[in-house]
């Protein structure tokens, strides 16, 4: 399998000085309007930092070449490096509501904003969308778990701000209307951002915990149709597969075959393997020979199917 990371790397060091201008710029702006959506947004943003620096951690130890330590290599450092982003997640969200819920009960402070502060924001969008467009591109061309879900947080930054901005200008425009009431639009926004948030790193979670928890990679019923048509297989049964399709997958098997010699079943256990790889590389498959009088009627374990 080839190895991204240098790829990973390069992309993730772009994004992190791009991230780390977007959060001075977003704290700069919140601190000196006063707004606390703003002010939860580069929180939000100080994620994205963070996340880029776990990432580079995680891509260091995550070589999909096996070692003796690893036989199975080293890509679930890359899902953990994801699951950490999605911990950063939860972590913005809660401290974005818990700001939001003291300015309703504890604090009274007005959020005051000119055309210099918005211009500066529009600034932060258009590095967000960079950041994103980028990432999400890399990470899909080269199957990269740190990158696709380091895409999809900024994704929802760039929600995030927009949101934001949108109740700074209406904030800005409570001068000109004379509507003291729109001040509250800043904390009433500060709560959609905490939930765009919080889906984002559900979405990251959606994304890994198959990999980290080793759940079904491809349904066994499947991988039975498949190998049942390669001339020479009488039975295969006890099909178990696990990791994610398109980043890696392995599978085992339990295989009778129509062979009276060893070099025949290799034959046999080789065209099976092609064929799977043809549909699900990168792959790596076990196949374990039965005995010809050999009987099973369990196509995998727990499976509602079972052999005609």
């Amino acid at each position: 399998m080839q190895d991204h990371r240098s790829q990973v790397r390069r992309v993730l060091l772009i994004t992190l000085v791009l991230n780390l201008l977007v959060m001075i710029l977003k704290a700069i702006v919140g601190l000196v309007t006063g707004s606390l959506s703003l002010q939860a947004d580069a929180l939000h943003s100080v994620t994205d930092s963070a996340n880029n620096i776990l990432g580079l951690v995680a891509n260091r130890f995550s070589s999909p070449t096996p070692d003796r330590e690893h036989p199975y290599g080293h890509q679930k450092f890359e899902a953990l490096g994801a699951l950490g982003i999605a911990t950063f997640l939860g972590i913005a969200c809660f401290e974005i509501l818990q700001s939001a819920i003291n300015r309703i009960f504890i604090e009274s402070q007005l959020v005051k904003v000119s055309p210099v502060e918005l211009s500066l924001l529009v600034i932060v969008l258009a590095v967000n969308i960079f950041v994103a467009v980028y990432e999400g591109r890399v990470g899909r061309k080269i199957n990269s778990a740190i990158l696709v879900a380091d895409a999809k947080h900024t994704m929802s930054d760039i929600w995030v701000t927009l949101v934001v901005m949108g109740g700074l200008v209406g904030i800005w425009q409570a001068r000109v209307l004379n509507l003291p009431q729109l001040q509250w639009l800043d904390v009433v926004l500060a709560f959609p951002v905490a939930l765009l948030v919080f889906r984002s790193g559900w979405s990251v979670l959606q994304d890994n915990l198959p990999w980290l928890v080793d759940e079904i990679a491809i349904a066994p019923e499947a991988i039975h149709r498949m190998v049942m048509e390669v001339p020479g297989v009488v039975n295969c049964h006890d099909i178990a597969s696990r990791g994610v399709i398109g980043r890696q997958v392995f599978v085992e098997m339990h295989l009778i075959v129509d062979a009276s010699d060893v070099t025949t079943a290799h034959k046999i256990t080789e065209e099976i393997e092609a064929r799977l790889s043809a549909k699900y590389d990168p792959i790596r498959v076990v196949i374990h020979i039965e005995p010809p009088d050999y009987q099973s009627d369990s196509i995998s374990f727990g499976s509602s199917e079972t052999l005609q």
